[in-house]
């Protein structure tokens, strides 16, 4: 019995330029794990950002509170711990401090092992014009899509 839990991050492909991929596994409490199993969180408005000590974290990740659970319930909007590799978070630190690249998270999933993990991407925020490019190439896609479809048919 697989159940796939995949939460996505659609604004960020929109918003941002993409630029290097990364999964992390995220320190999570007991009830925040069952509601993400559940379904239950939204990262469309979150952020990642370092603290003083060089650790990663997720900011404004929206976990909603678990249904089944009594007064040992978490914070649905906590602040919640990224883990990488050591090597990885000083190449991320690297890119935000020196070149103003933003930290962006994509999906969190839950793997076969039964973990919570995060893809995070490296990303360089988009200008409107750029925007505008993007909304032109999706729909000239779909009109070629529609045609495509309507010529098989």
């Amino acid at each position: 019995m697989q159940n796939t839990i995949n939460i996505k991050n659609k604004r960020a492909r929109f918003e941002y330029e993409l630029l290097d991929k990364f999964t992390a596994g995220i320190v999570l409490a007991g009830t925040e794990i069952k509601a993400i199993r559940e379904g239950r969180a939204s990262i469309s408005e979150s952020f990642c950002e370092f603290n003083d000590r060089e650790e990663l974290f997720v900011i404004n990740m929206q976990i909603d509170e678990y249904s089944h659970a009594s007064h040992f319930n978490h914070k649905p909007k906590a602040e919640r711990k990224l883990l990488l590799q050591k090597r990885e978070l000083k190449k991320l630190s690297k890119e935000v401090n020196t070149s103003g690249l933003t930290i962006v998270p994509l999906r969190v999933f839950v793997n076969e092992r039964g973990f919570a993990k995060m893809q995070i991407a490296l990303a360089k925020g988009k200008k409107l014009y750029d925007k505008r490019e993007s909304i032109k190439d999706r729909d000239n896609k779909r009109d070629l899509d529609r045609i495509k479809k309507n010529f098989n048919n």
